[in-house]
Formats: C-alpha cells, sequence, structure tokens
C-alpha cells in the first residue's frame, strides 16, 4: 500500500482501453455542441471508444465526423432509451464492437410538460419521467453486468440544479431530476462493493442547443448569467468535463456524488452592494 501510495501517478484522464457508452450523443442542433456531444468528444479525446447512442442518426453521425476528425474512436447505435429492448441491444451491439464497457453516461432527458400537479398532463408526465428517470435504470440493467464482467465500471446520470432547488414552471422537470439525483445514490450504494462507481452532475443553465431551442432571449440569457456567483455563462464544454473526471480513474474513490457544475448557483447569492444599515 505505501509503495502504491508514493509512486509516480500515470498521465491523468487517460482512457485507453476502456469502452463508454453515451446516451443523447448527438445534439438538438447541427454544428453545435450539447452534453451528450461535448462529453463523448472529451472521452474519445482521451482516448475511450465511444459508443454513440441518440435516436436521430443525423446527430449522432454529425458527432461521429467530430470525434473522428480527431483520430477518435466511436460508433453510432441508435437507440430508444425509454425501450428496454433497444437498451439491451445497444449494450449487446457496444459489447460486439468494442469487446467491453467500462463507462455508462446516462445524459438524455426532456423538459416535459409545464403546469402544477392539479392541471398537468398525465399522458406526457408519464412519457417524460419514462425518458428522464426509466431510461437511465433501463440502460445501467444491461451495462452494469458487462461491468461486472471487467471488474469495476463508472456511471454517470445528468440531473440539474432544479433537481436539487426545484422552483421552475412545470413538476415534471424538478421532480424527474430530483429522482436522478436518489437513483444516483442508490446505485452507488448496490453496485459499490463491485466496484462500480455511480455518480451525477447536475448541471446549472448553461447555454446549449437545448437551451437556445426554448427561445430564451437575450435578457434571460443575462438574468440567469447574474444568478450565479462567477457571473460567466457555462457551456456544454463545462459539463463534459465534470463528466469526464467521475468517468476516469483518478475519481476511483468517489461515488455516490452529486457534482453541480453551476458557477456557485447552489452555493449561495453572490455579494450585494453594503445598504447603509449594513455598516451600522
Amino acid at each position: 500500500m505505501a509503495d502504491e501510495q508514493n509512486s509516480k501517478p500515470p498521465l491523468a484522464f487517460q482512457l485507453h482501453g476502456d469502452v463508454a457508452i453515451v446516451t443523447g450523443a448527438g445534439s438538438r442542433i447541427l454544428g453545435e455542441i450539447g452534453n451528450g456531444r461535448a462529453t463523448a468528444i472529451l472521452l474519445a479525446r482521451q482516448g475511450a471508444k465511444v459508443a454513440l447512442l441518440d435516436f436521430n442518426l443525423e446527430w449522432a453521425e454529425e458527432t461521429k465526423q467530430m470525434i473522428t476528425a480527431e483520430g477518435g474512436v466511436s460508433e453510432v447505435i441508435q437507440c430508444d432509451v425509454t425501450n428496454e429492448e433497444s437498451c439491451k441491444a445497444a449494450v449487446a451491439r457496444t459489447v460486439d464492437l468494442f469487446g467491453a464497457v467500462h463507462i455508462l453516461v446516462n445524459i438524455v432527458g426532456v423538459w416535459g410538460p409545464h403546469g402544477t400537479v392539479v392541471d398537468v398532463d398525465l399522458e406526457a408526465w408519464d412519457r417524460d419521467l419514462r425518458t428522464n428517470v426509466t431510461s437511465m435504470v433501463l440502460m445501467s440493467r444491461y451495462a452494469i453486468p458487462e461491468m461486472r464482467k471487467v471488474g469495476r465500471g463508472s456511471i454517470v446520470n445528468m440531473s440539474s440544479v432544479s433537481g436539487l432547488k426545484g422552483g421552475i414552471p412545470g413538476v415534471l422537470y424538478p421532480t424527474s431530476k430530483g429522482a436522478v439525483v436518489q437513483l444516483t445514490r442508490a446505485m452507488a450504494a448496490h453496485h459499490g462493493p463491485e466496484m462500480i462507481r455511480v455518480n451525477c452532475v447536475a448541471p446549472g443553465m448553461v447555454f446549449t442547443p437545448m437551451v437556445r431551442g426554448r427561445g430564451m432571449t437575450e435578457e434571460l440569457r443575462k438574468a440567469r448569467i447574474d444568478q450565479n456567483l462567477m457571473k460567466i455563462e457555462g457551456n456544454a464544454w463545462d459539463v463534459g468535463y465534470a463528466i469526464l473526471y467521475l468517468s476516469s480513474k483518478e475519481a476511483r474513490w468517489i461515488t455516490g456524488v452529486v457534482l453541480p457544475v453551476d458557477a456557485g448557483t447552489t452555493a449561495g447569492t453572490a455579494n450585494r452592494p453594503a445598504l447603509e444599515e449594513d455598516k451600522t
């Protein structure tokens, strides 16, 4: 143990020999970088072979082209993450292509219907809860047995600061993202003894194609930036780097963690100018 602790560490964040699955690996706007695309590119950049799962093949193919241009290795696999047989087939296809599964990143998610519990569309509620939460169960159900075969694994689930704070219009999104937090903790407890780590990232209002596609105005965008402690805007690369760390061997002693990627939004309120009563 002493020799291991005192030995010179290898170059960090090297994923050569690892196989990763990223769901939602495309981007909702062609040419843009969403969370799934950024994550897939970064994992491939560090040497992982990446299975690019998306229902939209065009979106995923563009991600593959970006990875190939950098000399990385990836393959596109069409998958409906709300369908168990599709998830099973996607994991099996990954193993056929690359021989194993070491990393699973569950990114697919939707905003879901607006409304309170009084008036939310229950059909949309059922559909989108399955997209945001059950999909992670289904993908993990088939990835974990493959991780057991190699004796280790890392799963990273995508939540949101809305799952920690709530308070946004619509009951589905914060509820489902809060469920992802507890799902992560439960999975970490279940699979830690198998050397399978399960962690969660909770982004703040990063500016991604998904956010842009909702018609965010520049005024609202600035207001969102002003809510964080650093007064700067985050993007998909910020989220991707957090996922890269949690996926890496450098995070070997980290499991069950919920990591906000939010420039301090969940930590507190930015300092305000001093008022006269503060000076007395």
